[in-house]
């Protein structure tokens, strides 16, 4: 099989159509990789972006380890086993053992990058449903790695937030200097109930991180109808009397940063505060995934 060209080898042993594997997202490869391990090594527990990938949590690029849990820490290839002093709560997922959803936000909270690290909290939220301590958890722990980013996490940490790029744009426009907004904010007008993902009643500006995944990119009459319905809807919105500007954005204007600060600006949102330059020089940059290096950071202001 390892000699079929119609198959690519995932792990030894363990194989997958040449065609479905290269049709996979980046993530995607990371979760067969996850399970080929599972399939492979006996009774893993798997934590940290491993953990996070068989719960549904956010991952980031193709992270570069699969990660277990073990009495002592070692790796092997592209295995990484980490010893802990901490007890872990352990869940089962059909027959794979792996951390459960707080411990591991926490795990990764203090080691991701740290808008990252937002997003997985912010989805750890939305899929607990109740309000989790996210600082507590890690102080509570001997591993004192990473408090100082968990106490960041746990103040700007919101289930409101309901996609990855809403909770990079909120970090961002907090870093940009921006007063932090109302999140889904809802609108009726003309009789239709619209929600948007930012707000800033003060200066009376609305905004929206357009995303993947909201309609059948296969499919020219979905697409049509989507941004059909976007228009009416931001039309609307424009028209209100207690709105005067109206900001949106993409994924790669928040990762750039500039072209969401024009954004705003153009608007009318204005800056209350300087920038962080050492959280934004983050933002280019993820050291745990496959073939990826830190990227120049942005030039200084001035």
């Amino acid at each position: 099989m390892a000699r079929d060209p119609a198959l690519r080898v995932v792990r030894r042993g363990v194989y997958a159509e040449r065609a479905d594997w290269g049709a996979l997202t980046p993530w995607g490869r990371y979760l067969a990789r996850v399970h080929a391990v599972a399939l492979v090594w006996d009774h893993p527990t798997f934590c940290l972006e491993s953990a996070a990938a068989l719960q549904g949590q956010p991952v980031f690029d193709e992270p570069r380890d699969i990660h277990l849990l073990g009495r002592t820490s070692w790796h092997v290839g592209d295995v990484r086993v980490h010893g802990s002093a901490d007890a872990r709560p352990i869940i089962d997922l059909g027959g794979i053992h792996t951390t459960d959803l707080i411990t591991t936000a926490v795990d990764l909270g203090r080691m991701l990058q740290p808008a990252q690290a937002l997003a997985v909290a912010d989805a750890t939220l939305r899929m607990r449903g109740g309000p989790i301590d996210f600082a507590a958890r890690g102080e509570s722990q001997a591993n004192g790695r990473g408090i100082r980013q968990l106490r960041w996490v746990q103040e700007h940490a919101r289930a409101e937030a309901e996609s990855v790029g809403e909770s990079f744009s909120r970090a961002v426009i907090d870093w940009l200097g921006y007063e932090q907004p109302r999140l889904q904010a809802e609108f009726r007008t003309d009789g239709y109930l619209d929600r948007v993902d930012f707000h800033w009643p003060r200066q009376r500006v609305l905004g929206e991180s357009d995303g993947y995944g909201k309609y059948d990119a296969s499919s020219p009459r979905a697409m049509k109808a989507h941004f059909v319905k976007e228009k009416k809807r931001e039309d609307r919105l424009r028209r209100r009397p207690d709105i005067d500007g109206f900001a949106r954005w993409d994924w790669g204007d928040t990762l750039r940063f500039e072209p969401l600060d024009a954004a705003l600006r153009a608007a009318g949102l204005m800056p209350v505060r300087p920038r962080q330059w050492a959280m934004l020089r983050t933002l280019g940059t993820n050291p745990r995934a496959v073939g990826r290096r830190d990227r120049p950071p942005p030039p200084k202001r001035g």
